[in-house]
């Protein structure tokens, strides 16, 4: 399936988060979990976190976000239970990092694990942050402490690696018609685009889609290379699993639960959701199974992803593309 960036038809920034009735579905056992520890690698405005310490009062949690202005919003909306809530400031992989080891520390369980992942609404909104196709910049940093930006990247990369991108994070056919097109306006403009809007505009006019805007792809497959979005995502499943694999007891039970908004990040998800369910890991050429067949780390509890319902889309447009795979370490 194309990836699509859900970026311009957006629900308002105090809207609720996308596919929170699925979430709360998957969340349930949460209730009979004698462990509470719930880390959000994902807080944003703290919509689900600030659900599920309304839904469960014996739940404490761990809120991450590499967004400085969203974090101080969510410390705003989740005061109701600060005696419970504790916050990091850093991107979700390595904001992980940091929270297992506090669970660590104190001897604390986990009870469950989300990454809802992408671009927030709240950025969006803000055209000073150059996500949108009208913004008057071109940045794209989810975290305003990195330095890279989008309008770096266009004018430091070669028209090589540009055509990798487009190709690789927006799975754009005219992949290197657009590399070459935009490293020749680059060299016959003084400076570059000066804007999204412009790159945006420059994009409308030489690329034509019936279903999405033309900068769409090209949008999505700059923000993921500015933030390293699908490195990140590997890199806190990598955390996961090394870290169950070192201490089984921090993790065991524990739900994990990540919500997806294009088909790149849900493939990487669901490969690595169907490695953890693999009972026996010999190569498949052996004759027999050689390495005892207990290798499962738990089981899937969506073996297809879940889609918010039409209700909820009526109420959160967004939330038409996410995908939700949640998964049970045993």
């Amino acid at each position: 399936m194309q990836s699509e960036l859900i970026a311009q038809d957006k629900p308002a920034t105090q809207g609720e988060p996308p596919a929170q009735n699925e979430l709360f579905a998957q969340n349930k056992p949460l209730a009979q979990k004698p462990q509470k520890l719930f880390i959000d690698c994902t807080l944003g405005l703290g919509g689900h976190s600030g659900a599920l310490l309304k839904a469960h009062s014996d739940i404490a949690l761990i809120g991450i976000d590499q967004d400085e202005f969203a974090l101080n919003i969510a410390r705003e909306n989740l005061a109701l239970y600060a005696s419970r809530a504790r916050f990091i400031h850093a991107n979700f992989a390595q904001g992980l990092v940091q929270a297992l080891e506090i669970a660590q520390n104190e001897r604390l369980k986990i009870a469950g694990v989300l990454a809802d992942i992408g671009v927030s609404s709240l950025q969006l909104d803000d055209a000073s942050r150059g996500f949108g196709f009208s913004s008057e910049r071109l940045d794209m940093r989810m975290d305003t402490r990195a330095s890279r930006t989008a309008s770096d990247i266009l004018r430091d990369y070669s028209e090589f690696e540009l055509a990798g991108i487009f190709r690789d994070y927006g799975e754009i056919k005219e992949h290197k018609k657009m590399a070459r097109l935009t490293k020749e306006y680059m060299q016959t403009h003084k400076g570059g685009f000066s804007s999204a809007r412009e790159f945006s505009d420059f994009l409308a006019k030489h690329f034509k889609s019936s279903r999405i805007h033309p900068a769409t792809l090209a949008f999505q497959a700059l923000r993921i290379e500015v933030n390293d979005e699908l490195g990140v995502l590997k890199s806190l499943l990598d955390t996961l699993e090394s870290t169950y694999k070192s201490h089984p007891n921090l993790l065991s039970g524990a739900i994990v639960a990540i919500i997806s908004f294009h088909s790149l990040e849900d493939r990487i998800i669901k490969e690595r959701f169907k490695e953890w369910s693999r009972a026996c890991i010999c190569p498949a050429s052996a004759y027999r199974c050689e390495c005892g067949g207990d290798n499962a780390k738990g089981a899937m509890l969506t073996k297809k992803p879940i889609i918010a319902s039409e209700a909820e889309i009526r109420k959160n447009p967004r939330a038409r593309s996410a995908k939700l795979r949640a998964f049970r370490l045993k």
